[in-house]
């Protein structure tokens, strides 16, 4: 069944394109612009996104003129507008005139102008101007036929995500009198009777204010979900000013990840039209290919199914802000972007066009490269292109129904990462991408899911450092078990409530019963300190001294603090109720993951060596598009029969994917 499609798509077909500042051009390059574009096949662009300066020069005196020959330049050329409000960037007029609006961070330190977002999000100031903007440019363009979706602001958190200023302060005392009845309440849920930190008013509360202190968890939590609460109003503040004057669809482009994340996207989803998202993968980081499957898998959790998600951003070759940025191998570039439509994206778009000359990022890598179109970034740019065309048939097409679900959470993150823990060192995405990984290895569709995602239909339920767990969730969890499905918890779970307090009794409190087991001690390893279980599993950074009460021991610590203690135990409730309490090397989360895999039958999309990545898409009509994507530098040979939509080439029974390449294959309709 197509995916539930409330709103128009921007584009016929899949989406391509990028970012498109023709402002920071001659007059004479646009022509070659939307030449070059069309050669490409490119029919999306945003255009406008750092614009404001050029479009108002002073407060209310707006200069439309290069705007208009912009839009209707691309529209004679048939290529589509995704139009951004300007807001990221604030013009220097403003912040000169109020230099107050920049933010202020947790040392009290204003920024200084010459960022980007360097605005409060709650500066009544900034709002004014703002909207001001917004609603000029939406009254001017909102039914213009080049417009085809419109883009708030940029990125929003990235640069701005918690400002600690007054006016900051005094919205957070406003947004706690919404959250609590009074403020004993708030004292209550914060437990400061510790420190002696009791609160008579909300007047006397302020944000977590200085670095490397301590401060009061409950709070901090509580500060982190005003500050993604602060950016969403900004943005649906936009949002409505845009719809007074156009019926187009708005979104914003998130930054969704494996980790933890600035705002939370998941309570984000609902106001945007059509959930979007950037995405760049990390030099450091060895296993690309699957981290942009995290990435994707998450998306397309926050998207809920009610819609294809686009992917607004990515690279063609190395970005500019990593310490050695990395440029992209031959084939990467279409592989990257074929992988995010894999997994439900309906398009690939880039930052940025053209490859700036001047700016901050006038070394990232763009869709036209410094060296112009002789290059072999052009030329797979434009294969990407033809491949977008070529795969048409996929557009609004959902992936694959997914047996097993992995549940996350900002909360948990948030939480997990602030103030004094017993290991300060711990990164919330870490299990996250260690259990993805185990499933991405062995070809498993795996759904990323919000806090509050049905999980009924789920026959594995991950629960990765889980930290935040009220007591819904938790009776929600046990629920999962009962019916018969498999649980899988990691250490650091179920740790303590929405206000940040303990669950006493041991740990993982909100999750003993359904596990069987609980812990007295966190042992947390030092610094280059390991230990082995007794399957030969390294163990490294967290251990736990757990007491089994009903549940086998899987798994025992054969040496280290440790040694002879049970370190991964499973319940034989329903599926079974699997506790993983320490920290394991991959080839350990891999173990107990190909045993889950088969106990329960759970289908592979195909059979293959680890590397070679495979997501179905299913169309109306019942056929599936089969992705293969080849990571590996090696020929791989599946059992997979279709039309290769790439090349028109008929494949199967067995079907060659060569080393860096990719398939995807028509299958034909199944009864």
């Amino acid at each position: 069944m197509t995916a539930a499609r409330s709103v128009p798509w921007p584009t016929e077909g899949l989406s391509f394109g990028g970012d498109y500042s023709p402002e920071q051009w001659p007059r004479e390059v646009w022509d070659e612009d939307v030449r070059l574009m069309r050669e490409a096949g490119v029919n999306l662009v945003t255009v406008g996104v750092f614009s404001w300066a050029l479009l108002e020069r002073s407060p209310g005196e707006f200069t439309w003129s290069w705007l208009d020959e912009v839009l209707d330049l691309l529209h004679a050329n048939g290529i589509a507008v995704d139009l951004a409000t300007p807001t990221a960037a604030p013009p220097n007029w403003l912040l000169t005139a109020h230099p107050e609006v920049l933010p202020v961070d947790a040392t009290e330190r204003r920024e200084r102008p010459g960022g980007r977002l360097g605005w409060c999000p709650a500066s009544p100031v900034f709002r004014e101007h703002a909207l001001r903007i917004v609603d000029a440019l939406a009254d001017r363009y909102g039914r213009h036929p080049a417009v085809r979706l419109w883009h708030v602001s940029n990125e929003l958190g990235g640069g701005n995500a918690r400002c600690f200023c007054e006016v900051s302060a005094a919205d957070f005392r406003r947004w706690l009198r919404a959250r609590y009845p009074d403020v004993d309440a708030a004292n209550a849920a914060w437990g400061t009777a510790f420190w002696g930190h009791t609160y008579t008013s909300f007047e006397e509360v302020s944000p977590p204010r200085g670095v490397g202190g301590a401060p009061n968890p409950g709070l901090a939590l509580d500060f982190e979900r005003y500050s993604s609460d602060a950016l969403l109003a900004h943005y649906t503040a936009e949002r409505d000013a845009i719809e007074r004057h156009s019926d187009v669809p708005v979104t914003t482009n998130f930054m969704v990840g494996a980790g933890s994340h600035v705002v939370d996207y998941a309570g984000w989803a609902e106001h945007v039209a059509i959930p979007a998202n950037d995405h760049y993968t990390l030099v450091d980081d060895p296993d690309r290919a699957e981290d942009l499957a995290a990435s994707a898998d998450r998306m397309r959790g926050i998207a809920r199914g009610r819609t294809p998600w686009l992917l607004m951003e990515h690279s063609t070759g190395g970005p500019s802000w990593q310490q050695r940025n990395r440029a992209k191998e031959p084939g990467e570039l279409i592989r990257n972007s074929l992988a995010h439509v894999a997994r439900g994206s309906d398009g690939a778009l880039f930052f940025q066009w053209r490859a700036s000359t001047a700016g901050a990022e006038q070394f990232h890598s763009a869709m036209v490269p410094h060296a112009g179109t002789r290059t072999r970034v052009w030329r797979e740019v434009c294969a990407l292109g033809r491949a977008l065309e070529a795969l048409a048939p996929v557009q609004g097409a959902p992936v694959e129904a997914a047996r097993v679900a992995i549940v996350v959470d900002e909360a948990s993150g948030w939480a997990l990462q602030a103030g004094l823990k017993p290991h300060r060192g711990l990164r919330y995405g870490h299990e996250v991408r260690a259990w993805h990984t185990a499933f991405w290895r062995r070809q498993v569709t795996t759904d990323v899911v919000p806090l509050d995602a049905d999980l009924s239909g789920y026959d594995v339920v991950v629960l990765p450092t889980l930290f935040v767990v009220d007591a819904a969730l938790a009776a929600r969890i046990s629920a999962v078990v009962d019916r018969g499905a498999t649980l899988l918890v990691t250490y650091a779970s179920g740790i303590v409530d929405e206000t940040a307090r303990v669950l006493p009794g041991g740990y993982p409190g909100a999750f003993r019963d359904v596990l069987g087991v609980w812990a007295e001690e966190f042992v947390p390893l030092q610094r280059d300190q390991h230990a082995r279980l007794d399957d030969g599993t390294l163990v490294t950074d967290w251990a736990e001294d757990l007491v089994v009460e009903d549940a086998d021991v899987v798994l025992r610590h054969v040496d280290g603090p440790l040694a002879g203690r049970p370190a991964v135990t499973r319940r034989a409730a329903g599926g079974g109720a699997w506790y993983v309490s320490a920290m394991l090397e991959q080839d350990g989360v891999q173990r107990i993951v190909d045993r889950v895999v088969e106990e329960r039958a759970v289908p592979r999309t195909v059979t293959a060596p680890p590397g070679l990545e495979a997501v179905r898409r299913v169309r109306d009509d019942g056929s599936g598009v089969l992705f293969l994507l080849n990571h590996r530098d090696d020929d791989v040979t599946v059992v997979a029969s279709g039309t290769d939509l790439l090349d028109g080439s008929g494949q199967g029974p067995e079907t060659v994917v060569p080393a860096g390449g990719v398939r995807v294959l028509l299958e034909a309709v199944t009864a």
